[in-house]
């Protein structure tokens, strides 16, 4: 198979879809890779450390998609690549399409056949392409929420783990997976006062397991929500429903419940985002405010660290794309669970019954 990989074109996205470690192991099995000119420059990865595990560097981004039966990439397809998918060839990218409509559409259209990272589903439930951007973003998340809650930056101007005689900032974590929890890790580590809500007890058991009694597990409710945020320096929320659009857990209206200059940071704003204020922001321009309270909602978090990201990324891709390489998308589709459930578009119709139904569309057969 000949497996292509452009260059990330997302604004302040440096990432790259394959390391040379992936190239080996694909041309090791007879496969055939082209990566675009400086696609891994932005991991400090250069054409030669591709070309030297049998990779082919190709001049542009036109030359991967006119060749490539399997496109290789780490964000949702811009608007000039997506122009260039084939109704032949198979996209393999987190795409987030149920809060994507014209994105959706535009894939759709192109009938290729589009499988997304973040609905790989194993057999335990777990999201294994996921979770290793979860984990990344969600140390960011606290990361960036600190400091943002810096004065020059617009926060309220306090330091999240206090000093001796000056008590430490509240740090709220909604959504106890896997973002939350390492969010929560890193606040815990900064010496904060953590509280991470979830409406799952089991999961809120483990995390107190995990946490060793260094933060407070709340169960989830509007109430109890209300109640904590006058007390929250620093919101980060981390709701995820598999595929759905993400809800919102806190309005509008609630934000006047918080401290002046108080920061939100909105890791699900891919899904849409779980505070109905939030849009989304790039590194360039992470912030805005609303009511007094400064909203993080930067839509590639993981891309500010790209050569942490980039390896844990193809580190979990990895066994899925070689699956794919050697048995055809066809095969690899009908005999692996998990990249069946992350087909999102086939054919020209959305086949992924929580991605249709949040936006409102028929749910198509794969198998037709």
């Amino acid at each position: 198979m000949r497996i292509g990989v452009p260059t990330e074109i997302k604004s302040d996205e440096y990432r790259v879809a394959i390391t040379p470690a992936g190239v080996r192991e694909l041309s090791a099995r007879g496969q055939e890779v082209l990566i675009q000119a400086g696609a891994g420059e932005g991991s400090a990865l250069s054409d030669n450390d591709f070309r030297a595990q049998g990779a082919h560097i190709v001049p542009d981004a036109a030359a991967v998609f006119a060749e490539a039966e399997l496109v290789l990439k780490v964000k949702e397809p811009q608007p000039q690549e997506v122009a260039m998918l084939r109704e032949e060839q198979t996209l393999f990218t987190y795409l987030h399409l149920a809060a994507a409509p014209s994105l959706t559409e535009g894939l759709r259209q192109s009938g290729a056949t589009c499988i997304a990272y973040e609905t790989v589903e194993d057999a335990g439930g777990r999201l294994p392409l996921l979770a290793p951007m979860s984990e990344v973003a969600g140390k960011i998340a606290t990361q960036a929420g600190a400091f943002m809650l810096e004065k020059p930056l617009g926060g309220r101007g306090i330091l999240l783990g206090g000093v001796p005689g000056v008590a430490a900032a509240t740090v709220l974590v909604i959504g106890g997976g896997v973002v939350g929890m390492n969010a929560a890790l890193i606040a815990i580590g900064m010496q904060a006062d953590v509280f991470v809500f979830d409406r799952n007890i089991d999961r809120l058991r483990e995390l107190e397991v995990a946490f060793g009694g260094r933060a407070s597990t709340v169960y989830s409710s509007t109430l109890a929500v209300e109640e904590m945020l006058p007390q929250a320096d620093l919101v980060i929320g981390s709701v995820l429903i598999h595929g759905a659009r993400a809800p919102w857990v806190i309005r509008r209206e609630q934000l006047a419940l918080m401290k002046r200059h108080a920061v939100i940071v909105d890791v699900s704003i891919d899904q849409g985002g779980c505070f109905e204020t939030s849009r989304p922001t790039t590194h360039s321009d992470p912030t805005f405010e609303v009511d007094g309270i400064t909203h993080y909602c930067v839509t590639n978090m993981p891309g500010a660290v790209p050569i942490t990201s980039t390896y844990a990324l193809t580190n979990a891709t990895l066994p899925y794309v070689l699956e794919l390489a050697e048995h055809g998308v066809e095969e690899a589709i009908v005999n692996s669970p998990a990249l069946r459930m992350g087909v999102n578009v086939r054919a020209g119709e959305i086949v992924h019954p929580a991605v249709a139904n949040a936006l409102g569309l028929t749910v198509g057969a794969l198998d037709s």
